[in-house]
């Protein structure tokens, strides 16, 4: 695994409030890059396959409505957890985060996701 990757999983799992697990995946090919979970029972890169198809179908419906659009980010609100499907600026890869919906800030999640969205299309 590259030093970014390293460093990107090591800073979201330090800095986001209830962390959970991360993983980044290319689109087209579904291969997961990076994973990490603090907990055992949670494998991210098995949630990434599925979300994979979530991202591809909303990609789908854009295309069928005809609407000029990119996905930024799909967030799902579980009962306890938040889950972040952030989608790079070129579409080829998209960070999985999940998080502690009691401990988590969504608004500094979202900012801390942001600043290596960038990154990711240029050192993948």
């Amino acid at each position: 695994m590259s030093d970014f990757l390293q460093n990107f999983q090591n800073d979201l799992r330090e800095n986001v409030s209830g962390f959970i697990a991360v993983s980044v995946t290319e689109v087209e090919t579904g291969m997961s890059y990076c994973s990490l979970s603090i907990n055992p029972d949670f494998d991210p890169e098995l949630a990434s396959a599925y979300n994979l198809e979530v991202v591809k179908a909303k990609l789908n419906a854009i295309k069928a409505l005809g609407l000029d659009q990119k996905i930024n980010d799909i967030l799902i609100t579980l009962t306890d957890q938040i889950h972040i499907i952030d989608v790079s600026e070129d579409g080829q890869y998209f960070i999985y985060l999940a998080v502690d919906a009691k401990k988590a800030n969504l608004g500094l999640t979202r900012a801390t996701l942001g600043k290596f969205k960038k990154d990711i299309i240029s050192k993948l």
